[in-house]
């Protein structure tokens, strides 16, 4: 029997980096230096952990980060065959959370943007799963009781944080992060891009 055809799938990127202990290292420190500076931070859809407000994008360290994840951005770019040329790539926005022990952060989506990503500076076991929801309106569609869960009927997946690991998805699509069951922190930088025509 044939497989059946996959329209319009959300697709979700998971990158492990290469080398990728020298650039959590700085990052870190400068994470870490942005909380002692500002240690109340913003609230958005963080429950008990610290959210960083944006990045200066134009300090060295975050420049240098977008280097290092720039290789990673073109490969969703080619994934999705978008026209590069007369499109314009920005990444508009990018900051930093530290959820510790009992921290997690509400379902929520990222408006105004294409892709978005989250990049993991500390990771500990058990820190807290990314958890993805089906983008499909629920008055539009129903759930049939599953045997088991596979890529067709699956409501919900998860990916569980990795340092060094970076995931890329769409902006439209909701997620939250499940609490952090250890005692170490669990630390990521998120940012959003968007890609629209290049003005005249």
């Amino acid at each position: 029997m044939n497989k059946p055809n996959l329209f319009f799938p959300t697709p979700v990127w998971t990158l492990q980096m290469e080398n990728y202990k020298s650039v959590n290292e700085l990052m870190y420190q400068f994470i870490k230096n942005l909380q002692s500076n500002d240690k109340k931070g913003i609230y958005k859809s963080n429950v008990k952990g610290w959210h960083s407000k944006d990045f200066n994008l134009q300090e060295n360290s975050p420049r240098n980060f977008i280097s290092f994840i720039s290789p990673s951005i073109e490969k969703v770019l080619t994934d999705m065959k978008w026209e590069k040329l007369s499109q314009k790539i920005n990444i508009n926005n990018m900051w930093a959370i530290i959820n510790k022990g009992g921290s997690g952060n509400l379902r929520h989506q990222h408006g105004n943007s294409t892709i978005s990503g989250a990049y993991y500076v500390r990771a500990p076991k058990n820190s807290g799963d990314i958890v993805f929801y089906d983008p499909r309106p629920a008055p539009v569609y129903s759930y049939p009781k599953a045997e088991s869960p596979n890529i067709l009927n699956a409501q919900v997946n998860g990916i569980s944080p990795k340092e060094g690991a970076l995931v890329l998805f769409p902006s439209y699509l909701d997620h939250s992060v499940n609490e952090n069951l250890s005692n170490e922190e669990r630390i990521v930088v998120s940012f959003n891009i968007t890609i629209q025509a290049k003005s005249n």
